[in-house]
């Protein structure tokens, strides 16, 4: 039997749209000879639905469009991922579903049986778990269906929930000859392991191959890279990451395995790019605009958003005050050329200087501060947003992960934007892209990469003087945040004092209203701030005791 795995990008309730690509990569799929043609979980209206599938007419447009790919299944058996309704009583009024077709008929369906409802997933809100798995008799062969969750529990790495159902267990006793897990896996850092030692558990259990063929593209916060894979014991078949693709294989002669090396961060890189590209892209935008101060940061934001959208569909800014340093300027001025990037330096001087004049009355002659600081913060905003409205470029965020974590970010100032590039990727990472992007030239000048991290608010200011050094925040994430140790075993663990790691600890819940009221971000690791985590503002479970 030749197998294809259809590696779609589709867009959110894009039925028309995913279900013409469908169309497309089936009929490269007959050209090439394959058999059976396998679509990702929920291909037809793209992953996740969300509330889409509670309108009255979602469900009845992807029945039609289903339809419509059966009649092109003659001499071919297609599995692709859709919704259907459950007509048979219980508490959801859908599954989630794989729809098999073949020869022009729909064969039936293979309903999901573990629902996650944790993290960045909520399809227990919506669907209704599997009551049965069967084996297919397709082409002659026993093919077993499953979609995504359902062979996790198996492997012993569901963190967040303990399901009373093992899928795999339940096939075992069936011998199938192929299993297909249809997949949309997000992406975050390091996942493409893990799921490997899913699949190979489920090979060994079931002595036989696991075709995964996973959804990529950007939706949203979510990036799902693909890395669609056909693993058997010890040989493994893997397609690629970060794009569409088809990867074709032969049940009965699969290839020995060829030993694939990951870059964490070359794989951060083009998770972020394709986020990015696909924020954009699915939405109707082309162009971008943002401040270029001459910091890390913004740096490596240009560098991504040129990547993805092209570098002349970038507008930049450098917008000094009379605190930034003119090797700042200088460093964003020979970034962009590099680039080709365009770059407009615009003096915030002007009007922060009104808004001192205007205040000072009011504010009785109080020493400068923060509230100072912020000012020249929403000084920018103000000017960014009135680019992005004239323009209609869309504003990236370029504020960090570490900076959200504890609140060194000017809520409706630098937090503005219509997407947070970096919002989920740590100091210590972005320097780790950084190098990345100049592994083979000085594409970032190595003076943004050399100076001491500063906001440039106020004179000779460094953000240690109101941070600990970042690699020891950065500690505190993950552990804390990531893994959820708590402050005790995280100081215990490094080594660091016990006081710093609960203050820190402390300044990342303080400032949950604060992330609440940010823009959309990408998600690379297990635990973004802007999607899946859920702390209430108001709560009093993390004061410091001394």
């Amino acid at each position: 039997m030749r197998v294809a795995l259809g590696q779609i990008n589709p867009i959110v309730g894009g039925i028309e749209y995913n279900k013409e690509k469908i169309l497309k990569f089936l009929g490269v799929a007959k050209e090439k000879g394959a058999e059976l043609v396998v679509f990702p979980e929920m291909a037809l209206c793209g992953y996740p639905p969300e509330d889409l599938l509670l309108l009255p007419r979602f469900v009845d447009a992807l029945n039609e469009a289903l339809d419509e790919i059966r009649k092109q299944t003659k001499g071919i058996a297609v599995v692709i991922g859709t919704v259907r309704e459950n007509l048979h009583g219980g508490e959801k009024g859908l599954y989630n579903t794989a729809a098999i077709l073949q020869e022009g008929e729909l064969v039936g369906f293979q309903d999901k049986t573990l629902l996650p409802d944790y993290d960045v997933f909520s399809e227990r809100r919506y669907f209704e778990p599997a009551t049965r798995i069967d084996v297919w008799s397709l082409l002659g062969k026993r093919v077993a269906v499953t979609i995504c969750e359902d062979i996790w529990q198996h492997a012993g790495v569901v963190e967040y929930a303990t399901y009373p159902r093992d899928p795999v267990t339940d096939i075992e006793p069936q011998a199938p000859d192929l299993l297909l897990n249809l997949s949309a896996s997000p992406f975050h850092m390091q996942r493409q392991d893990t799921r490997l030692l899913v699949l190979e558990k489920c090979a060994q259990t079931l002595k036989c191959p696991i075709a995964f063929c996973n959804q990529v593209g950007g939706n949203d916060s979510l990036i799902f890279d693909g890395s669609s894979c056909v693993v058997n014991g010890k040989s493994s078949l893997f397609g690629k990451s970060f794009q569409e693709d088809m990867l074709f294989f032969d049940l009965e002669s699969l290839p020995a395995t060829v030993k694939r090396e990951r870059d964490p961060i070359s794989d951060l890189y083009h998770a972020l790019c394709l986020g990015v590209r696909d924020y954009f892209h699915k939405q109707g935008f082309q162009k971008a605009c943002f401040g270029l101060s001459g910091g890390i940061d913004s740096a490596v934001v240009a560098c991504i958003a040129a990547r993805a959208l092209g570098k002349e569909n970038l507008l930049t800014f450098a917008l000094p005050s009379r605190y930034s340093s003119k090797e700042s300027v200088v460093d964003a001025k020979r970034l962009a050329r590099r680039l080709e990037i365009s770059l407009e330096e615009i003096s915030i001087e002007g009007p922060f200087q009104a808004f001192l004049d205007l205040l000072e009355p009011h504010f009785e002659q109080m020493p400068a501060g923060v509230t100072e600081e912020n000012l020249q913060a929403r000084i920018r905003a103000v000017i960014l947003m009135a680019f992005s409205n004239k323009f209609g470029h869309l504003l990236l965020g370029t504020g960090n992960k570490s900076e959200m974590a504890v609140g060194y970010s000017t809520l409706y100032g630098d937090m503005c934007g219509g997407l947070g590039v970096l919002s989920d990727v740590t100091k210590g990472q972005v320097y780790a892209l950084a190098r990345f992007i100049n592994r083979s030239e000085e594409i970032i000048p190595k003076e943004i990469l050399e100076k001491a991290p500063s906001a440039e608010l106020r004179p000779n200011q460094k953000d240690s003087d109101a941070l600990p050094p970042y690699e020891v925040l950065d500690i505190v994430l993950q552990e804390y945040v990531e893994e959820h140790l708590s402050p005790e075993k995280v100081a215990s663990k490094h080594g660091l004092d016990l006081l710093l790691v609960k203050e820190l600890v402390h300044k990342i819940h303080e400032n949950e209203y604060k992330r609440q009221q940010a823009p959309p971000g990408l998600r690379v690791t297990k635990k973004a701030f802007t999607v899946g985590r859920r702390f209430p503002i108001v709560q009093d479970w993390n004061r410091i005791t001394r």
